[in-house]
Formats: structure tokens, C-alpha cells, sequence
């Protein structure tokens, strides 16, 4: 029963992520850089891309235990689920990316340093689910991620321009 609970309360939340995508979609670039300390909304990008938090789950400062962090874990991959789901309904199946060469370690040289928001989704995030949208020059991701063991696991969207591949 907790798991049909937890997959109906994801899918009712994907409906509600959808409405951010489907605006991150439709929002013209930045011109300049607008850290998430300066947006309000969980928003935040630049010349050529977006990035939103769509769901986070709590801190955590004080209490770090296996049954703590693996319930936020599992709340937060139901809702990815769910989401990507909703996607793959709208532009097929996903292509999974691993963030993992975009840190750089392969080749440190800054001429070469990952565009955002790969640079920030690698630093927080192992993979990610990527779509490239039709007739557009562009691609959404979508990712869990965490910034550190103490802080939130946060689901993401991130909007990049196609050449960033």
C-alpha cells in the first residue's frame, strides 16, 4: 500500500512539474548570469540556459541515518519517474548522459570547461535524462541531485541549447 501511495502522490506532482518545464520551454535565455540566491522561484540561468528545482526533499544537518535518506532518495526517484514518464509520452524515450566527463578530470584545460549547465548539473548529479525537443535548438534534462551530503536531494530541470552536445 505505501507504494501505490507514493506512486499516485508522484504522478500528481509530475503534473505539476510539467506546468515548470513547459514554462522553462517557452522563457527566453537570460542575458546575464541570475544565480539561484537571486531567484525567488527556484530559477535560476544564463545565456543559453535554465535550471529549476523542481521538488527538494529535507536537510540533512542533523540526521543523516540509511532509513532518513533513503525515504527522501525514494520520494524524489518516484517523481523523477513519474515525470520522465510524462516526457517520454510527449518526445520518446530519453537519452541517459552521464555527467561524469563534464568535471573535467579527463582534461583539465579551462579552453575546454563544460558549458552551463552541464557545469553545474555534474557537480551534483551522476546522470541525467535528456530529450532533445522537436524544431527547437534545444534540449531538457532532468536529474537528481545534491550538493553535498548535508544538504537536500533536489530534483532538477535544466534547458540547454542544443550545441552544448
Amino acid at each position: 500500500m505505501q507504494q501505490r501511495e507514493t506512486d499516485s502522490t508522484a504522478v500528481g506532482a509530475a503534473d505539476g512539474h510539467v506546468a515548470t518545464v513547459d514554462d522553462l520551454i517557452a522563457r527566453p535565455f537570460p542575458e546575464r548570469e541570475v544565480g539561484p540566491g537571486k531567484a525567488k522561484d527556484g530559477r535560476w540561468g544564463g545565456p543559453g540556459y535554465h535550471l529549476a528545482v523542481l521538488r527538494e526533499s529535507r536537510d540533512f544537518w542533523d540526521d543523516r541515518s540509511e532509513e532518513v535518506v533513503e525515504a527522501a532518495e525514494l520520494e524524489l526517484e518516484a517523481d523523477l519517474a513519474a515525470l520522465v514518464k510524462t516526457m517520454t509520452s510527449r518526445w520518446g524515450h530519453p537519452k541517459v548522459v552521464d555527467l561524469w566527463p563534464y568535471l573535467g578530470f579527463d582534461d583539465p584545460d579551462p579552453e575546454y570547461a563544460a558549458p552551463q549547465p552541464l557545469l553545474f548539473l555534474c557537480n551534483v548529479a551522476g546522470r541525467m535524462h535528456v530529450w532533445r525537443l522537436p524544431d527547437s535548438d534545444r534540449w531538457i534534462g532532468l536529474t537528481i541531485g545534491q550538493a553535498d551530503r548535508e544538504y537536500p536531494l533536489q530534483l532538477i530541470a535544466a534547458l540547454g541549447v542544443a550545441s552544448a552536445w
